[in-house]
């Protein structure tokens, strides 16, 4: 299993390196950010027919129109997140395979990530099983609804896009907390959500492309 882990080939430590060094020329500073995601190998959450590829700053197939998101969006909105302080009780919408999950649990203890396909979610579960990350808490919910039950969070990292910024959401916010959520349909854009005494404040950042958020479970 470590061998599997740890790569060879084009899954090696040596090809992960050089992703890291592509994320920091395209403006990623953060290097605990940085740090997270060289811990975490990404060939054990793609389909085993791409690990090739699982290096390559792009998203990938999932399997039900589903993808694993750009290593370099995952490191961005990270980043985002993290800048002056510390990501803290954290709620990541849409797991699909677990990849963002666990780079986020090396950077907080308290990670909950919902998915609404429960293939996907067994799948995540595994590879949270084979790469040995205990602390994230995966669940099986519709990530327009949070998860109320583990409210309120510190950090909410929303992995599809949305048309508008679910209400649920905004409420499970801790004072203090933000959240990130790429915007809209045909054009979309990630916007950072700040909550504070006096309400939220946004900001509109970069432009993305990310697959729908969608409601129900399957």
């Amino acid at each position: 299993m470590s061998r599997v882990v740890s790569g060879i080939g084009m899954t090696s430590l040596r090809t992960r390196s050089r992703m890291i060094e592509r994320l920091r020329e395209k403006g990623i500073r953060d290097e605990r950010v940085l740090a997270a995601i060289a811990a975490v190998p990404r060939h054990v959450f793609v389909e085993e027919a791409l690990a090739s590829r699982a290096y390559e700053d792009t998203a990938l197939p999932l399997g039900f129109s589903q993808t694993i998101s750009q290593p370099y969006i995952v490191a961005r909105m990270i980043e985002v997140l993290r800048s002056g302080r510390e990501l803290g009780k954290t709620l990541e919408i849409g797991a699909g395979c677990g990849y963002q999950a666990a780079v986020l649990a090396q950077l907080t203890d308290e990670v909950y990530a919902v998915e609404r396909i429960e293939p996907l979610l067994a799948k995540a579960k595994l590879n949270m099983r084979t790469i040995q990350q205990f602390k994230v808490r995966l669940k099986y919910a519709d990530g327009h609804l949070g998860l109320p039950e583990a409210a309120p969070f510190d950090t909410i990292i929303v992995a599809a896009a949305s048309s508008c910024v679910p209400n649920a959401l905004l409420q499970q916010l801790a004072l203090g907390g933000r959240m990130l959520l790429p915007l809209g349909t045909a054009d979309q854009y990630l916007l950072l959500i700040e909550r504070c005494a006096d309400g939220y404040v946004e900001t509109r950042l970069d432009n993305v492309r990310f697959v729908p958020l969608l409601s129900g479970l399957e």
